[in-house]
């Protein structure tokens, strides 16, 4: 099954889930969100969440680290 990722087209088994999804791209759950054709999916509900053909995902990593210009304020 067709499915776009972050604006790449990508082909997925038709039964995987969200949590699937996110583990086979190595990422970790804590750290990112995902939204699923313009709707915010809550981790609680990606085991349970499935995808249809031409589904969009958008998915953004958070990232900490570096410094900030108000850190010496």
């Amino acid at each position: 099954m067709r499915i776009v990722i972050n604006g790449d087209i990508r082909e997925v088994s038709e039964n995987i889930t969200l949590a699937e999804l996110i583990k086979s791209l190595h990422l970790t759950p804590e750290r990112v969100a995902v939204e699923l054709n313009r709707r915010v999916i809550r981790r609680s509900e990606w085991a349970e969440t499935t995808f249809g053909e031409d589904d969009r995902i958008e998915i953004v990593h958070f990232v900490g680290g570096g410094s900030s210009p108000f850190s010496s304020v």
